[in-house]
């Protein structure tokens, strides 16, 4: 509402230096927030959460887990950045001068950096690539990003779990992984892997996409990396390597497990349906195909998701 009335009834300049004002603001309050959560010790990472630039609580937790974990190196990876005016680690770009690389299928990153500045005041590459397990790696090396990585962060909403089990040329000392709660805290599952998916074609739900929690923490645990929490939205998982968790309590997926409470299902002509109701949402997708990757066995999402939670989400 306030970025449409500025466009309607302020001048082109002035509305940068109002915008310009708003992000300085934003990071002050974001700064004594940090401040504030780095310093204490919760017992959920949820506590933590704040935003300055995340979605919807990530720059509070990662700033957390910053107070306790001593990351290799400043650097991140984030990949599935769309603009990136949204994102995970734009704070670190621009609270502490993170060196930063992005991927993302599209140019409108790309466009934001270099428009907004941050191009040029941060040392950031950007790379324009479709991921895939086959090409992963590849980009990587196109970026000249190598070995110790203090974070990565996986949002693809489609092939997320291959091409992470794919990565063997960077290792991250933290790991943010967009997780489909649809699939609960136990089935270890994920959508076929299909170089090309994309979510919307893939089923007009929008709800056909990605894998479960339990399928990251079984990758993640075989990269070294121990689940420590998800965020109260219920899409974001967050990893610690294990040999700095630093106080930090390793979690299983059913004990960390958050079922999302926001509402992106679609019908046929691509309108939102704000399906609340999980059993509704696993009806939509129920004849779909999914991977149990722990077994490589392919079923349908109604003989391998339980309709039910083990608990009270």
């Amino acid at each position: 509402m306030v970025k449409k009335f500025l466009k309607s009834m302020v001048p082109a300049r002035i509305e940068r230096s109002i915008n310009r004002e708003l992000e300085k603001n934003r990071l002050l309050l974001g700064n004594q927030l940090s401040r504030t959560v780095r310093a204490a010790t919760y017992a959920s990472i949820q506590e933590a959460e704040f935003t300055v630039f995340s979605q919807f609580g990530e720059d509070g937790i990662l700033q957390y887990l910053l107070g306790k974990v001593p990351v290799s190196t400043k650097k991140f990876i984030e990949f599935g950045v769309e603009s990136y005016e949204e994102s995970n680690t734009r704070f670190l770009l621009q609270k502490e001068n993170w060196q930063g690389y992005l991927i993302d299928g599209g140019q409108a990153h790309l466009a934001f950096l270099e428009a907004s500045g941050l191009l040029w005041r941060h040392d950031v590459k950007v790379l324009s690539r479709f991921l895939t397990r086959e090409n992963i790696n590849q980009c990587f090396r196109e970026l000249e990003v190598q070995g110790k990585v203090g974070l990565l962060s996986v949002d693809i909403d489609g092939n997320d779990f291959w091409v992470l089990e794919a990565i063997d040329s960077v290792i991250p000392d933290i790991l943010i992984c967009e997780y489909n709660s649809l699939w609960g805290p136990t089935a270890c599952v994920s959508v076929p892997y299909q170089a090309d998916f994309y979510r919307t074609d893939a089923h007009y739900s929008n709800l056909y996409w990605g894998a479960s929690l339990a399928a990251f923490e079984l990758a993640a645990d075989r990269k070294g990396l121990k689940l420590v929490g998800c965020n109260s939205a219920g899409n974001n998982a967050f990893f610690v390597r294990e040999e700095l968790l630093s106080g930090l309590h390793a979690l299983s997926a059913q004990e960390a497990y958050v079922e999302a409470r926001y509402r992106e299902s679609r019908n046929r002509a691509g309108a939102l349906t704000y399906l609340s109701s999980r059993a509704e949402k696993l009806a939509e997708v129920a004849a779909l195909p999914l991977v149990d990757v722990k077994t490589g066995k392919t079923g349908r999402v109604s003989e391998l998701v339980p309709a039910s939670l083990p608990f009270s989400s």
